[in-house]
């Protein structure tokens, strides 16, 4: 199933705290980019969000966390506190922020759980906004810690002094020649409705528990990263928050999350659109669809938790030929069932990926094309529009990754569309793009 990339040839930076004390903003900040949804709200960030970073010019992962609580009102607080202590024994570095202007009895925890760290914490006093405010950072020394450093991670102070700081604590032997590519071969991103298994599957092909799973919908909150390898691909998974219908929107930080999620299809090359069998398709499912039409994505169809669905004899071809009749907007779209939390179907779903990547990169010369549209006008003979012979003369492929087609013709006004489809159907069928959306424009010479 290939390796787990998650970065164990990058120092990992760890950034850990109680909610609400900036650790988004502080990520943000040192990925020159809001990669983390930052509200305050308390307890935003859920899942650990991960970037290879640029650091005092070295390169490290950094690593966002959820806030550490004392008090759990709920699983969630449950799972994220886990996870952010899961997180800290993995860490070459634990940046441990606190807030200048408060000290808690969660902060006063937290700081017990990381005596037996102590060689590999770095304490970091938040929201030193002001030079007055220095002085504040004495109370955090009485603690026992040898050093704090004060930021402004909103303001931007101090933070090559943090810089600097980290990379004089980080081990940086043998790293040079062995990162891992900026740019991934294949980007994929999992969407779907809230609860359709979209982080089981994330963390079971990254072999990772990156993504908290939980039965409560709505885990998910920001675009959550993973990289595993397979077949000599280097592939990158980008696990999202579910998209529900924009009535059921109401939470500022579910609107983000459900905004993120979409603009995710954009930065990815191939979209799982997960469907849970035992809900079936949704309106929502659709409106997806055609978002990843309108970028000219590859996407597969995943029917998942097909264990359940097999025990109950339900026959795959009928669920399949139900899914093309309400999908045919989708229609060259590959339709796979797959157990995500029982590891069932990967095999056939990342051969399917790497096939749709292929197609996706294809490029037909200009002559070919040419000379299939000589055949395919003498089989097919354009009609006639308002009692003018139609002529297509030249057929060209303008783009890969989407995939573009420009075909001039003598008279662009009211092409018959049934025609656009044909020429469209040929391409697909002649050259290799059966799984894969194309468009064809029409224009005038």
């Amino acid at each position: 199933m290939g390796s787990n990339l998650s970065n164990k040839i990058l120092p990992k930076v760890v950034v850990v705290g109680r909610p609400n004390v900036g650790k988004s903003t502080l990520f943000n900040r040192f990925l020159r980019e809001r990669k983390a949804i930052t509200d305050p709200t308390p307890g935003v960030t859920r899942d650990p969000i991960e970037s290879q970073c640029i650091i005092g010019n070295r390169q490290v992962l950094l690593i966002d966390t959820g806030g550490f609580k004392l008090e759990r009102d709920d699983e969630f607080d449950e799972l994220v506190s886990l996870k952010s202590i899961e997180m800290i024994g993995q860490a070459d570095l634990i940046l441990f922020l606190m807030d200048v202007n408060e000290i808690t009895p969660e902060d006063e925890a937290f700081i017990e759980l990381l005596r037996k760290y102590e060689e590999k914490v770095l304490v970091v006093a938040n929201k030193v906004d002001t030079i007055e405010k220095e002085n504040d950072i004495w109370n955090i020394y009485s603690y026992g810690f040898t050093s704090v450093i004060g930021i402004s991670a909103e303001h931007n102070r101090n933070i090559y002094e943090l810089e600097d700081a980290i990379i004089s604590r980080l081990e940086f032997v043998n790293i040079e020649g062995r990162l891992l590519p900026d740019n991934p071969d294949i980007k994929i991103t999992i969407l779907g409705k809230p609860n359709a298994g979209k982080s089981t599957l994330s963390n079971a092909l990254t072999k990772s528990a990156n993504s908290i799973v939980s039965e409560i919908a709505g885990t998910t909150r920001d675009v959550v990263q993973g990289r595993f390898e397979y077949d000599n691909y280097e592939i990158q998974i980008l696990d999202t928050a579910g998209i529900r219908r924009k009535s059921k929107v109401v939470e500022d930080v579910e609107y983000y999350s459900v905004n993120r999620a979409i603009k995710s299809i954009e930065d990815s090359d191939i979209v799982y659109l997960l469907i849970d069998v035992e809900e079936g398709l949704t309106d929502q499912d659709k409106k997806i669809a055609s978002q990843i039409i309108k970028h000219g994505k590859g996407v597969i169809l995943v029917l998942n938790k097909w264990d359940l669905m097999k025990e109950l004899g339900n026959d795959f071809n009928a669920v399949k030929d139900r899914v093309q009749f309400l999908f045919p907007i989708l229609s060259f779209a590959p339709i796979l069932n797959i157990s995500a939390l029982k590891k069932r179907g990967f095999r056939e779903l990342l051969q399917t990926t790497i096939e749709i990547h292929k197609e996706l990169e294809k490029r037909v010369e200009t002559n070919q094309l040419n000379e299939a549209l000589v055949e395919w006008q003498d089989f097919n003979p354009p009609p006639k529009v308002g009692g003018k012979n139609i002529k297509c003369r030249y057929l060209t492929q303008v783009s890969v990754a989407p995939l573009k087609f420009v075909m001039f013709v003598n008279k662009a006004t009211n092409f018959p569309e049934f025609y656009q489809r044909y020429i469209l159907n040929q391409i697909r069928k002649e050259f290799g793009f059966k799984n894969v959306p194309i468009t064809l424009d029409i224009k005038e010479s």
